[in-house]
């Protein structure tokens, strides 16, 4: 530590560290504009000029190393007259449009200005104009206001990793914005809107809806993916205005995805459901919540046995929501509950671990030194990961991937872009490589499984790294042999010496577990000595009646053709739901209209096994109910014990105290059949679930819809395949897989292996179809 004075008061500080943090630390307020703790230091906007004693002019405070003596007067009239000057040339150019700029109001040019700008200018000639360009639908630009402190054109190189924004000109003549004409797309485009300290980059979405002044905050958990990012919810009156993120360094440092920030355009989409809804003769009738209660209750009722009952619960639900479904479930005699909707092969059930998580704080994953990642985008599953994943690439980790689509990564990687089967062995090879065990069913694989050169460099760059991970994602858990992809990556793990992460797809997958929302665990994550039905069983032997929380048939499951099939022949089908679709009008006989995200109390089980609760913040639309209050009721008319809660923290104090001991793990058990389902000559179908397409919320929020990453339902093949099945580019073919067709475009797109076709999945143009990975045949329209 090294001694220094500020303004006369002296600071034990780090050696080398930049003066405008010690500042920072000791409360003393320094005025800046280009400077952002999280980006590199540009020292080009000047505003944070300050006196050292013994230089020869005002130093700025961001891009001065302390040393130890040094003397810094920030309040000098040397140092303010540095500053005023600074502001005044600032404010040269920027045009006084204050009364009509979104920024108003929490604008930091207007807030230093106050403190350091004059009331009149001396500036006389014309000011320049710069033209506006369009970046895409959540983003809206001002060029004008530019003050070049360059902090959004940062953003883009060091925390996106797509330098989409840069400056062209120079002086005043400096512009920001796209080389060519082009949209902003990364999936963390807007934090440079939060990163803007002026208005010339806004949230287009919010545009002219509110002042800053009229807005209430309230904190609340995001609720789409498994990092429980921190955010603000900024509201007016009874409605969500925005989102921002809030600062929590061990989860989402200072960053939110798009995919966070701009959902809550679906809390207000015109198809949300306000009243329940019950079908009478094959027409949709409103009701009242008392007769719709006690007609889903009669109906569960009158199915008889239990074992006929199932419940599919979204693994975006509350632990809460989550907790009393399967009570209800379980207390009408049935283990029929799941909430792995997009999960295609259940053989592990016996052998997974019963609290399957991410293997690490999230933190922790910029410390990796290797990673393996199989079946996993992690950049779009889930960007705050994948954000810090590329943290670690940055300071030197060897990253590989085994993937069926060769992915658009944001750093450089290995990628071992191969078919469904392929994935099975190249696993199996790069096990080989490392030695591991070959006893058991899985044995056979690895000893049968050749290693070739990318199988022994990525067993040599796991086994030599200090801190290594094998990662399996959202592609993983969808393939039809997960079961033993996940065997094959515990033993590589494990002869590795590596940590085995398995990537929870949804904000409270982890959660499910602890909430016993699985057929063969209970509360706690403990083991159920019968175990029920999995989802996709509950879909392929149909059952008589079914519960419903947050699922859309058509998007959310694994099959969707077998779901709706299963659905509609069931005598009675009860869905809780924020929206109504059409997947649902035809699936269901009852419609429940129940709170959204930011409506409704609750917690999430974050991908690091952290326990994070929310209140609501504003009031559920028109008769919606909480899902929690619902279930309490339903459960009260069912006579069923133990429903007698007044607020949802009872219900959570209720399973924390059933949680008490209950430890992630990732501990995988034996893997008894490897007899593969993702073989045979046909072609395959990779059904990869958009960013945009993950659940509801965000399938009714129009700006993402809007973006590029919204995946359009489209055909990819490679030109090889297509040359062979005489298609051509652009063409239309009709897809067909296990009888379900669907026409589409062709795109011939040579990210896509042979032997497979790229067919998106939870689309409203491939909802017909059959499931994420599959054989399909292809055809001309």
């Amino acid at each position: 530590m090294v001694t220094i004075e500020v303004n006369g008061q002296p600071l034990q500080v780090k050696p080398g560290a930049m003066l405008i943090e010690v500042t920072d630390e000791a409360g003393i307020s320094i005025p800046r504009f280009c400077y952002h703790k999280k980006l590199s230091i540009s020292a080009n906007c000047r505003q944070c000029l300050v006196e050292v004693e013994n230089a020869p002019k005002p130093m700025p405070a961001c891009a001065t190393p302390v040393m130890d003596g040094m003397k810094v007067q920030t309040r000098s009239p040397k140092a303010l007259a540095a500053q005023k000057g600074t502001m005044e040339f600032l404010l040269i150019n920027h045009p006084l449009d204050c009364p009509i700029c979104d920024q108003g109001g929490e604008c930091e040019l207007q807030d230093v200005a106050m403190g350091y700008g004059s009331d009149v200018s001396r500036f006389a000639e014309g000011k320049r104009v710069v033209p506006q360009k369009d970046i895409g639908p959540l983003i809206a630009t001002d060029m004008t206001r530019c003050i070049h402190c360059t902090r959004c054109v940062r953003f883009g190189d060091e925390i996106a990793g797509i330098r989409e924004l840069g400056a062209t000109g120079r002086g005043e003549h400096m512009v920001i914005g796209t080389y060519v004409a082009k949209t902003v797309d990364s999936e963390l485009s807007g934090n440079i809107i939060d990163l803007c300290p002026v208005g010339a980059l806004t949230s287009k979405p919010f545009r002219f809806s509110a002042r800053a002044w009229e807005l209430v905050q309230v904190e609340g958990i995001a609720p789409h993916d498994a990092v429980g990012s921190n955010i603000n919810l900024h509201l007016r009156g009874n409605r969500v205005m925005r989102v921002h993120p809030r600062d929590n360094e061990s989860i989402n440092e200072s960053w939110i995805s798009d995919r966070d920030r701009f959902s809550y355009e679906g809390l207000n989409s015109d198809n949300r459901l306000t009243s329940p809804m019950v079908k009478k003769n094959g027409e949709w009738q409103e009701s009242s919540w008392e007769m719709a209660l006690e007609m889903a209750a009669a109906g569960l009722r009158e199915v008889g046995s239990g074992d006929q009952i199932g419940s599919l619960v979204s693994p975006t639900s509350t632990l809460e929501e989550l907790y009393l479904a399967q009570k209800i479930t379980r207390g009408l005699g049935s283990n029929h509950i799941d909430h792995r909707l997009r999960q295609g092969d259940f053989r592990l059930d016996g052998a997974e671990p019963e609290l399957a998580w991410l293997g690490m704080p999230i933190a922790d994953l910029e410390q990796l030194d290797a990673a393996l990642l199989v079946g996993c985008n992690l950049r779009k599953e889930q960007p705050i990961l994948g954000h810090r994943l590329r943290k670690a690439v940055l300071d030197g980790a060897d990253i590989r991937y085994i993937t069926p689509l060769q992915l658009d990564l944001n750093y450089v990687a290995e990628q071992q872009v191969c078919s469904p089967a392929e994935m099975v062995s190249r696993l199996a090879a790069i096990a080989g490589a490392l030695g591991a065990s070959t006893d058991g069913a899985l044995g056979k694989l690895i000893k049968a499984a050749k290693a070739d050169e990318a199988a022994k460099a990525a067993a040599n760059a796991l086994k030599q790294a200090n801190n290594a991970c094998v990662m399996l994602g959202a592609l993983a858990s969808a393939h039809p042999d997960y079961s033993i992809l996940c065997g094959l990556a515990a033993a590589v793990a494990e002869a590795a010496a590596a940590k085995l992460a398995l990537v929870p797809a949804a904000a409270n997958s982890v959660g499910a577990r602890l909430a016993g929302a699985a057929p063969h665990l209970l509360p706690g994550a403990k083991r159920a000595a019968d175990s029920g039905n999995d989802a996709l069983k509950m879909l392929k032997l149909p059952l008589k009646a079914y519960l419903l929380m947050g699922v859309e048939p058509a998007a959310d499951c694994w099959d969707p053709a077998v779901a709706q099939s299963a659905l509609k022949s069931a005598d009675l089908v009860v869905a809780l739901t924020t929206h109504r679709t059409a997947s649902l009008d035809s699936c269901a006989d009852i419609q429940l209209p129940v709170a959204a995200f930011a409506e409704t109390a609750g917690s999430y089980v974050n991908a690091a096994g952290e326990w994070q609760s929310f209140r609501g913040a504003v009031k559920p639309q028109g008769e919606a109910r909480p899902a929690w209050k619902v279930l309490r009721v339903l459960g009260n008319l069912l006579d069923l014990q133990g429903f007698d809660y007044t607020a949802c923290e009872e219900v959570r104090d209720e399973l924390a105290a059933v949680c008490d001991g209950a430890i992630p793990d990732n501990q995988v058990g034996r893997v008894e059949s490897v007899e593969l389902a993702s073989g045979g000559s046909s072609l395959m179908r990779v059904g990869e679930v958009p960013i945009y397409a993950s659940d509801l919320l965000v399938r009714q929020a129009k700006s993402l819809q809007q973006t590029g990453d919204a995946r359009a339902a489209l055909i990819r093949v490679n030109g090889k395949v297509a040359r062979q099945a005489g298609l051509e580019d652009g063409a239309s073919v009709v897809a067909d897989q296990n009888g379900n067709r669907a026409e589409l475009l062709l795109q011939v797109d040579e990210r896509v292996p042979a032997g497979c076709v790229w067919i998106p999945s939870g689309l409203e143009g491939t909802q017909a179809l059959g499931p994420q990975f599959g054989e399909v045949t292809l055809e001309k329209a």
